[in-house]
């Protein structure tokens, strides 16, 4: 059975967006130890799972990118969950429309790495609330 793996940038005081939705607050580059791991840890992974939103941004950035992230996020299965979005254009992408507890029920007794969930905020919240969190990772940014 795979785990889902919530792997998220938060604030010291709990934000997952910098103004205006978007993720940077400014920040330096990622020490090269946590772009180790953040890429380490991709590679354990089977399948990539996100809401609309942040498929939607995704789906602008990565396609058009190289480097230790961008292999992974383009050829690894993506599931965009949403009952909203008409088609998903991003190579290995299907999008789920079915009850979210059953969606995922299906999604974890698949073989394979786990199942890790990217964002955003709305969607980890839903996921959360239905207790369909195995493991939580937050990368705490250094800012309030």
């Amino acid at each position: 059975m795979r785990q889902v793996v919530l792997q998220m940038g938060v604030t010291v005081d709990g934000y997952v967006a910098g103004r205006g939705g978007e993720g940077d607050w400014g920040l330096p580059p990622e020490h090269p130890d946590v772009r180790a791991w953040k890429v380490a840890s991709l590679s354990q992974v089977g399948t990539h799972i996100m809401g609309r939103v942040t498929y939607q941004q995704m789906a602008s950035y990565w396609p058009n990118e190289t480097g230790e992230y961008a292999e992974s996020m383009n050829t690894l299965p993506k599931v965009v969950f949403s009952s909203t979005l008409p088609a998903a254009d991003w190579a290995g992408t299907r999008i789920a429309r079915g009850d979210l507890t059953e969606e995922i029920a299906g999604l974890k007794s698949e073989s394979g790495g786990a199942v890790m969930a990217h964002g955003g905020a709305a969607f980890v919240q839903a996921l959360s609330r239905l207790g369909l969190i195995d493991e939580y990772r937050l990368v705490i940014l250094p800012v309030a």
